[in-house]
């Protein structure tokens, strides 16, 4: 991101998506990677070595390239596929997330609870907001960053983002331009195709203070 959370225009690198077939930037993907015995492996964090074999960000794709038997196509060998990778695959982005976001906090580039974030929204320094899904729905409307301006995620849980926080559960929390930032936006995106909009309207914890 660049001066005033503008993004910054630069070649994005694109791969296709072996389930769906199309073209998308690495950032709208999950990569995977062909690891010993032949299992196919979540390269969450893109650093592992070996040939990348990538898939949309979406549980309905990736649950496809499971039921199809697609990544021995993309290897083109025969793999092996842990039982439950769907489900691994979210719980690693949900705990990269909160650690990225963690790291954010301890950087000075998020902050946490209704108030701090409203005023870094009023700021104009806001890039991200962060709302819990089980917050209630009411209680979340208070808050708006502009679609321009920056994004907003309910991927996380009260109590995954209190994790990041050192507190039992946290509402809001929002977030500054940074690298760290970047880096909770684009994993927090990714999360986001897996879960959708879990718990977005149900009746939600209390927005009080949290």
């Amino acid at each position: 991101m660049g001066r005033g959370g503008q993004v910054e225009t630069r070649e994005v690198a694109e791969r296709r998506c072996i389930a769906t077939r199309a073209v998308k930037p690495k950032a709208e993907l999950i990569r995977f990677v062909v690891g010993p015995g032949d299992e196919i492996v979540p390269d969450l964090a893109g650093k592992l070595p070996g040939r990348g074999i990538w898939v949309s960000a979406d549980r309905a794709a990736l649950e496809t390239a499971v039921a199809k038997r697609l990544f021995s196509r993309g290897a083109k060998r025969q793999v092996q596929v842990q039982d439950g990778l769907v489900c691994a695959v979210e719980a690693g982005l949900a705990r990269r997330v909160t650690d990225l976001l963690s790291l954010a906090r301890k950087a000075g580039l998020a902050v946490a609870g209704y108030e701090k974030a409203r005023a870094m929204i009023q700021a104009g320094s806001a890039v991200a907001l962060i709302q819990a899904s089980d917050g209630s729905a009411r209680g979340k409307s208070k808050l708006r960053l502009p679609e321009e301006e920056g994004a907003t995620f309910d991927c996380l849980t009260a109590d995954e983002i209190g994790l990041s926080f050192g507190r039992d559960h946290v509402i809001h929390a929002a977030l500054c331009a940074g690298g760290l930032t970047t880096r909770v936006v684009e994993d927090a995106t990714r999360l986001s195709g897996l879960r959708g909009n879990i718990g977005a309207n149900g009746p939600g914890k209390d927005d009080g203070i949290a």
